[in-house]
Order: structure tokens, then C-alpha cells, then sequence
């Protein structure tokens, strides 16, 4: 789905919800020259609707070589120096404020284009804890075994002991 907006207007509203993903072109002026920069990312927020002072949050989120890494805009939608704002994604999210996404990674909020259900996570969180719970019992077995066969080895060793004594005694 792809809405392009060239410099909005009070008559010319882009239709812009929380949960899209917007391409936001903004003019950047470098010396003497002015070039276009794209930040792309997820609404998080619209504040003050269709007033001239409206203006919309949105979130980009990137994965770096130490940490993750979110930058966050607050962009008014009627500023001259945006001079287009095109609508790539549209996803139907159930409240007007999306501040929850800051504390929520990347792979949890959104998988594939669609919303994860919290019954998506339990079974995940629940499938995770199986596979721990398997291996924690896998390892108590092999240490039981190992204990197991060293005990034997010791006992072993001391009746061995005791029987060479018991000769030397004799």
C-alpha cells in the first residue's frame, strides 16, 4: 500500500494512523545545496489532528554491532520542510498511542507483517521453557550417571584397599 503526499496542505491531509509505516521526506539544507532525507519508521503517535500544529511521532528502530538502536521524531505534519510523506505499511493496532513499543523488542511487536496475540508469546515463552526444562533434565541425569559411576569406582577402590591389607595381615 503505498499513499504519497506532495506538500501537504490544510486541504490536502495525509490519512495517517498509529501502526503505519510512513516515509517521511524532509528537506535538509547542507551549505548551499538542499537535498531530501527519508526517515522511515512506525507512527507511534498523532497529536493535535488536523490543526496546523499537528504533528506525528514516529519510531525507527535499528539493529547496530553492540546494541539496538531507536530514534524517535517528532515531525509537524504542515512544515515546509516536509515535502512528502508516502504511507508504505498500514497495521490495525487497537490503541491511538503506541508508547508500549519503546520497552518491547523488535521480534515481539511485529512478526512478518502481522501483530503477534499475547497467546502467540505464552506458547513461545512456554515452548522455550520445555526445551530449558529438557536440557536442565538431561544434564541432572548425565551428573547422576558420572556421580553414580564414581561412587562405584571409589567403593571399588577401597574394598581393593581393604583385601590388600587383609593379605598383608595374614
Amino acid at each position: 500500500m503505498t499513499t504519497e503526499t506532495n506538500n501537504p496542505s490544510k486541504n490536502n491531509i495525509p490519512d495517517i494512523r498509529p501502526g503505519d509505516t510512513v516515509k517521511v521526506y524532509l528537506k535538509v539544507e547542507g551549505g548551499s545545496k538542499t537535498k531530501n532525507q527519508i526517515f522511515s519508521g512506525r507512527v507511534i503517535a498523532i497529536k493535535h489532528g488536523r490543526e496546523p500544529g499537528a504533528t506525528i511521532t514516529v519510531r525507527r528502530e535499528s539493529k547496530g554491532t553492540g546494541a539496538d538502536v531507536a530514534i524517535e521524531k517528532i515531525i509537524p505534519i504542515y512544515s515546509p520542510l516536509v515535502s512528502k510523506i508516502e504511507i508504505v505499511e498500514r497495521k490495525k493496532v487497537r490503541r491511538a498511542k503506541l508508547y508500549y513499543l519503546r520497552n518491547l523488542t523488535k521480534k515481539i511487536h511485529f512478526k512478518k507483517g502481522k501483530e503477534i496475540n499475547k497467546s502467540d508469546q505464552r506458547e513461545q515463552v512456554t515452548e522455550t521453557s520445555k526445551e530449558e526444562k529438557n536440557e536442565e533434565e538431561e544434564q541432572i541425569s548425565e551428573n547422576k550417571n558420572t556421580e553414580d559411576t564414581q561412587k562405584e569406582k571409589e567403593d571399588d577402590n577401597i574394598k581393593q584397599e581393604d583385601q590388600n591389607k587383609q593379605k598383608e595381615g595374614e
